[in-house]
């Protein structure tokens, strides 16, 4: 186990100095100088040589690089006079010199555009794009286990290739062709019958500035998001199922005469949970991060939002965060899922 974690810590550590460096290099290449667009029209020349000199924009790509995962790390050693050390939430436990070994919380920087903490920034997004994220995978799994108990036991028969065709379509179209679709249809011309808005987050605020929730607000994205892992989980679940069903226990139940929905559910569906927990952990990661162009059709407020407005605006820092943020969830939802896997089948250890 504790090799395992190792390896997991370390992937983690590549992956996120992967994201870092090749975002930054596309970022800090392109002709747009970050330190002006924190100031707009005002081009105060030692405001602007400070700016570049706080975020290492005059030095190396190289050092820029390091400086950033230095920000990241949550153990540092550290100049005693680094003007960094101010923005960090850090615990000093020794000093070398004029050097000090520090522990803090990982720093994403401020925003170049708005000069707010990139950390708050994620933490007012991410529960957005969570709950999206959550509700749309929880009706891609409701119904995407439906339709595909319900090809495998009618298989090769009407029903059976009419979910096919209708589950391959879906996953053929972009979630967000899905989404401009749903708004128009359910959000426009059938507004009186759906009562469901176009756009809005489902958090925001009253006539009195009082904090709501409009949970109405989550049916359409939820929805447009969730077409695509329904074709998935379907055809992933019939496929699993077909093939459980043949294996040489389930046919010895069958042939004790054990009824088909008894031997569905206590013989075959144990067998046939791992690829579709693969497929559910694999499109629940691509859910809570990359939610992008949904987001952005419903005016959503969430990280995908985020992450588009920042990369119009060349907003690195905030970029950067949004990034770092995605390689997190993925590579935990992977850890989760390998340890569901030990637990829901005892033929494999971690």
């Amino acid at each position: 186990m504790l090799r395992y974690l190792l390896n997991k810590v370390a992937i983690f550590f590549i992956s996120v100095f992967a994201v870092v460096a090749t975002i930054s290099f596309i970022v800090y290449q392109a002709p747009v100088d970050p330190a002006s667009l924190q100031f707009g029209q005002r081009t105060d020349p030692e405001a602007l040589a400070k700016l570049r000199a706080d975020y290492f924009l005059d030095r190396p790509f190289v050092v820029q690089v390091g400086k950033y995962l230095e920000d990241l790390s949550p153990l540092q050693l550290i100049h005693g006079e680094d003007s960094r050390k101010l923005a960090y939430n850090s615990v000093t436990f020794f000093s070398i010199g004029k050097y000090e070994f520090i522990a803090k919380w990982p720093y994403l920087r401020k925003s170049y555009v708005s000069g707010d903490p990139v950390s708050d920034l994620i933490q007012e997004a991410f529960p957005s794009t969570l709950v999206l994220g959550l509700a749309s995978m929880l009706f891609a799994f409701i119904f995407g286990l439906l339709f595909g108990i319900i090809a495998a036991l009618n298989r090769d028969r009407f029903i059976d290739q009419f979910i096919l065709s209708m589950t391959t379509l879906f996953y053929s179209v972009p979630s967000y062709i899905s989404a401009i679709l749903c708004a128009i249809l359910f959000g426009y011309y059938l507004r009186e019958e759906t009562g469901l808005p176009i756009q809005g987050s489902i958090y925001g605020l009253d006539d009195f500035g009082n904090e709501i929730t409009d949970w109405s607000k989550l049916v359409l994205p939820a929805l447009a998001l969730g077409i695509r892992p329904v074709a998935m989980i379907c055809q992933m679940t019939r496929a699993s199922l077909i093939d459980a069903m043949n294996e040489p226990f389930a046919l010895t139940a069958k042939a004790y005469g054990i009824r088909k929905p008894t031997l569905l559910f206590r013989q075959v569906f144990p067998n046939a949970w791992n690829p579709i927990i693969t497929t559910l952990s694999g499109w629940l990661a691509s859910l809570l991060t990359g939610a992008f162009f949904v987001e952005y059709v419903f005016n959503f407020r969430g990280l995908g939002d985020l992450t588009i407005q920042s990369l119009s605006q060349f907003d690195v820092p905030v970029v950067l965060g949004c990034c770092v943020v995605t390689v997190t969830v993925f590579i935990l939802i992977n850890l989760f899922v390998d340890l569901l896997y030990a637990l829901s089948d005892p033929r494999i250890k971690i």
